[in-house]
C-alpha cells in the first residue's frame, strides 16, 4: 500500500486469481515433480510391473501452468529419461509410447514459451495501466493543511483502481477543499469522466472564490463533454466541502450527493443540505446550490460515502443503516474508521457490486495534539 490515508484491495496484493494471470499456487509448481516421482517409485517398488507410463505424459503440460520454457525442457528431459530407463520397466511393449512422450514435452516446451511471452506483455500492460490510473487518481495524503485525510476506494470492476466514483483534497486560495462524487455509468467506462471533473476541480480550486463558482466549473466541464455525441446527457453527483485556515468551520453544498455525516461526541448526524441539482444540467449558473456553514470543534469528523456505499444492501433487500452504524466507530483512530465501515459493509450485504468510496475528512490544525 504506497499510503496509508488510502486503501485499495489492489495494494494490498495481487487480488487475482492464479487462472485469471496471477502466479500459481505452490502446489501447482510441485505437482509434475510429485507426479514424476511418484511413478519413478511405484515402478521401483511394486514387483509386479504395472502399466502406468501414460501418466509420464501429463508431466510436461502440468509444467507448463508453472514453468517457463527451460523448466519445462528439464522436467520433459526427466520423462524421456524415466521412460527410457529399463530399471523402471516402463520402456516395455505395451507402455506409453517413447515418441509420444517426446512429443508432448516438445509440445509442451513450445506452449510454455508462448505462455512466457503473453505473460510478460500483459504484466507490462497492467503495469502501465496501473501506473496511469495512479496518475489520474494518485494516493491520498494523510494530511493536506490541517486537515488529516482518510480515504477508501473500491472500484467495481475487477483488476482496475479506477472506477466511477472519485475524490480528492486539495489546498486552495480560501483554505482546503475537498470534493467526492459519482459520475455516470461505473468501471473503465466512467473513467474519461472522472478524469475530465478531476482536472476541472484542481484547477478550480486554485482559481475560484467559493464553492458555488467551483461547482459551476465543475458542471460546465460535463456540458462541454455532452456535447460529444458519444458522451450525450453525461451528468456527476457530487458534494464539495471548504475548510477555513482555521479548520473551525467548514462550508458545504451538495449536487445530487448524500451530505456528509458529522462525527461528533460519540453521535452520527448527517449535515443538513439542500441536495441541488446534479453536474451537468447546466443549472448551476443560476445559483441552484445553497451552501452551509458547519461549525468544528477538536475531535469532529466528517464522513462522506459514495452511493455504493448509502445504497448497499443485504440479502433481504434492507438498506445497510450507515447512520445506525457509525457511531461504533467514532472513538477509533480516524486512518482505521473506513476500514471498519468496510468490514461491517461486508459483514451486512456480503458483498458489494458498485463503486464505492468513502473519505473521512478530520480537521486538526497542526498546533493541535
Amino acid at each position: 500500500m504506497k499510503s496509508l490515508a488510502v486503501t485499495r484491495a489492489h495494494r494490498k496484493g495481487d487480488q487475482r486469481g492464479w487462472l485469471s494471470g496471477a502466479p500459481p499456487p505452490w502446489w501447482v509448481k510441485v505437482l509434475p515433480v510429485i507426479l514424476l516421482i511418484t511413478v519413478a517409485i511405484v515402478s521401483l517398488t511394486i514387483p509386479s510391473p504395472l502399466d502406468i507410463g501414460f501418466l509420464l505424459g501429463a508431466i510436461p503440460p502440468l509444467a507448463v501452468l508453472s514453468y517457463g520454457p527451460a523448466g519445462t525442457a528439464a522436467l520433459g528431459l526427466l520423462v524421456v529419461g524415466l521412460q527410457h530407463t529399463r530399471v523402471f520397466h516402463l520402456d516395455r511393449p505395451g507402455s506409453t509410447d517413447l515418441l509420444t512422450i517426446s512429443f508432448v514435452a516438445l509440445l509442451s516446451v513450445f506452449v510454455s514459451y508462448v505462455r512466457s511471452q503473453r505473460d510478460a506483455q500483459l504484466n507490462m500492460e497492467r503495469t502501465v495501466a496501473e501506473a496511469a490510473q495512479n496518475a489520474l487518481v494518485p494516493p491520498l495524503p494523510e494530511r493536506v493543511g490541517p486537515v488529516r485525510c482518510t480515504g477508501l476506494y473500491r472500484a467495481a470492476q475487477r483488476g482496475t483502481l479506477v472506477g466511477g466514483d472519485f475524490f480528492d483534497v486539495r489546498e486552495g486560495c480560501t483554505g482546503v477543499r475537498a470534493v467526492m462524487g459519482d459520475v455516470q455509468g461505473h468501471g473503465l467506462s466512467a473513467v474519461s469522466t472522472v478524469s475530465s471533473l478531476l482536472g476541472a476541480f484542481r484547477e478550480a480550486v486554485l482559481d475560484e472564490p467559493d464553492l458555488p463558482s467551483v461547482a459551476s466549473r465543475l458542471d460546465r466541464r460535463l456540458l462541454v463533454d455532452s456535447g460529444n455525441a458519444r458522451l450525450a446527457e453525461l451528468f456527476a453527483t457530487a458534494v464539495l466541502l471548504e475548510f477555513t485556515p482555521d479548520a473551525r468551520t467548514v462550508r458545504i453544498i451538495a449536487c445530487g450527493s448524500p451530505a456528509p455525516v458529522l462525527l461528533h461526541d460519540g453521535k452520527a448526524t448527517e449535515v443538513e443540505v439542500s441536495s441541488g441539482t446534479p453536474l451537468g444540467i447546466g443549472l448551476s449558473e443560476g445559483g441552484t446550490y445553497d451552501e452551509v456553514t458547519c461549525p468544528l470543534e477538536h475531535g469532529d469528523r466528517l464522513f462522506l460515502a459514495s452511493d455504493g456505499i448509502w445504497e448497499a444492501r443485504d440479502a433481504t433487500g434492507a438498506f445497510y443503516p450507515l447512520i445506525d452504524r457509525l457511531p461504533q466507530f467514532a472513538d477509533a483512530e480516524p486512518a482505521r474508521t473506513t476500514g471498519q465501515v468496510w468490514e461491517d459493509l461486508l459483514r451486512f450485504c456480503g458483498s458489494v457490486r458498485d463503486d464505492a468510496t468513502m473519505l473521512v475528512l478530520t480537521p486538526q490544525p497542526r498546533g493541535d495534539a
